[in-house]
């Protein structure tokens, strides 16, 4: 029956739902604009050590992505610099904050420096406000230029939610994300949780994404 069909073309497929990284796909505003006009300035860095710092889901790693096609970089977790592997070759690290391995860290930096390569980390918080670290690696980190991501706008996180559901192929009715934002929490670490749930609930009981999913979905 047509309705049926209708129903089938509105529900989620189950698909991997990977991110879409390319800069043609990272939604610039107030908040990240002057991040970005960084990371596109490259190679005309001042130094070869940049941290880039922002509040959890504010796209520091679509970022970091970004550079690495700009310079060729690899990009890496935190956990997983190798320090035989660390040379000239452009390297992101993400989430220095995140890790006990300060004294690895620092060796990495040097060693990264004295090769001329050139470093993009990412953090949560800018080095200045972090307590407990080994001192030479937050003297090393402060000593560095550092870009900051602000909090987002409304007009950021609707444009966020839409690419979320978009990347999962999701539609979603345009007075849901009014819906959203008046009853989510106001951050883009919370619109990536938020979509995550609705995929998996309409994936599950085979529904499409609506305002009632949502509200389940809200209210854990």
């Amino acid at each position: 029956m047509a309705s049926d069909r209708l129903q089938s073309a509105q529900l989620p497929l189950p698909l991997d739902g990977e991110p879409a990284y390319g800069r043609e796909d990272f939604l610039a505003a107030d908040c990240n604009r002057e991040a970005l006009a960084w990371i596109e300035a490259w190679p005309r860095w001042p130094g070869t050590l940049t941290v880039l710092a922002g509040p959890e889901g504010s796209g520091k790693t679509h970022l970091a992505h970004i550079w690495c096609r700009l310079s060729g970089a690899e990009i890496v977790d935190v956990e997983s610099v190798d320090l035989d592997s660390v040379s000239g070759t452009p390297l992101a690290v993400e989430d220095v904050d995140r890790t006990a391995r300060d004294a690895t860290l620092l060796h990495a930096l040097n060693r990264a420096a004295e090769a001329g390569g050139h470093v993009l980390v990412t953090a949560r918080v800018a080095p200045g406000y972090w307590r407990g670290r080994l001192p030479d690696l937050v003297s090393r980190l402060r000593a560095a230029p550092t870009v900051e991501i602000g909090r987002p706008d409304d007009g950021l996180i609707t444009a966020v939610l839409r690419k979320l559901f978009r990347d999962r192929q999701i539609d979603v009715p345009d007075e849901a994300f009014a819906y959203l934002l008046r009853h989510m929490e106001r951050s883009l670490d919370a619109a990536r949780r938020t979509v995550d749930e609705a995929d998996r609930l309409a994936l599950a009981e085979r529904r499409p994404v609506t305002i009632p999913l949502l509200r389940r979905v809200l209210r854990g």
